[in-house]
């Protein structure tokens, strides 16, 4: 209960700031949001009320799944069958439950449609409802980068098998028991789950020599070959207890000297890029620097450099060169970095490895790399 505690005490405090009486959150098949699991515990399809009071109520669309799930958190568990299954229903019963004063601000997701928040606002005007971009959703995106210790504990757990199963595809590779895209996106399903992971952390990208130009090969992979001649890709992650991995190898046979120039060039930028990652270091910086690199060689990157991972592969902080990226690392923040290079004639090229951001600088929790078959 602990960290559920400490969680939803940030949430708390920042709404008494505010002047925010009551916060709800949404997880549903059209509007997903992680931090419900974040702040319960419950993997998903639920309502979670918070208010000002430090009161917080989930209201699960299966309540046997949230008693298992949120049954350490300090929350009140509903039924959403209780309110007919009806948002606005839900939000009134519950304003009252939690003697929500008359007038007072309820923030609804800042996803929410504009023909749904008319709605809410037609419906529900004993009340203030608000519905803003900087809202609940973004600070809690901000509390989320920076991990706590059970966070960092199960990440690296997940990392530790994440790399078992690097070890695991570059023996198979070698011996050609993976001839395929295939045979390596279903390998990594089957060894991740017997490993007491939930699943992989997305779909598996695999692409072999004639498909590796892509960023995200379409679709995400096939029967076609893989470790041939040429460059290579293998972009997977797991899923353990809610936290993701996710690493990318490229597996390299025979090449020509400008694949070769890829693979340097491209390994060179993760050494640059790892070595500048500390406590305290605009993430824009890093970006810039391996964007100088390339560009040295007349080469560019077409995506950004990583970000952030957690209950969702793609979180906070961005990793980019962009003007608008304010991140600055701090000691406790997950992310990737991953460099990369495509060639629609030669292949592509990336390296991909989850950092941890220490009081002693970064620590590497994965051990992703170029095979050279």
């Amino acid at each position: 209960m602990e960290q559920y505690s400490a969680r939803l005490a940030k949430v708390w405090d920042w709404m008494t700031e505010e002047s925010i009486s009551l916060v709800m959150l949404e997880d549903t098949e059209s509007r997903r949001d992680q931090n419900i699991r974040w702040l319960t515990g419950h993997p998903g399809d639920a309502l979670l009320f918070l208010s000002q009071n430090r009161k917080a109520v989930l209201t699960a669309w299966d309540i046997n799944l949230a008693k298992q799930y949120a049954g350490n958190a300090p929350v009140v568990l509903t039924a959403y069958n209780d309110f007919e299954r009806q948002a606005c229903k839900a939000i009134s019963a519950v304003a009252k439950m939690l003697e929500i004063p008359l007038g007072s601000k309820i923030e609804i997701p800042s996803v929410t449609p504009y023909p749904l928040f008319l709605d809410y606002v037609g419906k529900l005007t004993d009340y203030d409802i608000i519905c803003r971009d900087k809202g609940a959703g973004a600070q809690l995106r901000k509390f989320r980068a920076v991990k706590d210790e059970l966070e960092t504990a199960i990440t690296r757990k997940a990392a530790g098998i994440t790399n078992e199963l690097i070890e695991l595809l570059e023996k198979n590779v070698r011996n050609e028991k993976i001839k395929t895209e295939a045979d390596a996106a279903l390998l990594i399903e089957v060894e991740a789950r017997k490993r007491g992971c939930e699943g992989t952390s997305f779909e598996t990208l695999a692409a072999g020599p004639g498909r590796s130009f892509a960023i995200h090969a379409f679709p995400n992979w096939t029967y076609s070959g893989f470790g041939g001649d040429g460059l290579s890709i293998l972009d997977f992650g797991v899923k353990l207890d809610g936290y993701s991995t996710d690493v990318t190898l490229t597996f390299a046979r025979n090449l020509n000297s400008k694949q070769e120039k890829l693979v340097s060039l491209t390994e060179k930028a993760a050494k640059l890029a790892i070595s500048m990652a500390h406590n305290g270091t605009p993430a824009k910086n890093i970006a810039s620097a391996v964007d100088a690199l390339f560009s040295k060689s007349k080469k560019q990157m077409p995506h950004g450099l990583g970000h952030g991972i957690g209950l969702q592969e793609h979180e906070y902080p961005l990793i980019t060169s962009r003007s608008n990226n304010e991140w600055v690392l701090e000691t406790g923040m997950i992310f990737t970095i991953e460099p990369g290079l495509y060639d629609p004639l030669i292949g592509g090229c990336r390296l991909e490895n989850d950092i941890l951001i220490t009081e002693t600088g970064p620590e590497i929790l994965t051990a992703s790399r170029i095979v050279h078959l």
